[in-house]
Formats: C-alpha cells, structure tokens, sequence
C-alpha cells in the first residue's frame, strides 16, 4: 500500500507512470503500424 501512495503522490512516482504508459503506447502503435503495412 505504502509502494501505491509513493507511487502516485512522489513526482518520480508520476513520471515513471507517464514514461511506462508512453512506452506501451508507443509498442502498440507500431505494431498496429507493421501489421498494416505487412498486409498492404
């Protein structure tokens, strides 16, 4: 419980959250791009 607040109220905290939601957006856009361009 303690990891959750820290993670959610510390400003690395909320910096690791942005970083690792970009990553896997990023991963699915390019996947979604490859498959697109593969059956193109």
């Amino acid at each position: 419980m303690k990891l959750l607040v820290e993670l959610f109220s510390t400003d690395y905290g909320l910096m690791s959250i942005a970083g690792i939601s970009f990553m896997i957006c990023m991963a699915m856009f390019f996947v979604f791009y490859f498959l697109r361009k593969m059956n193109s």
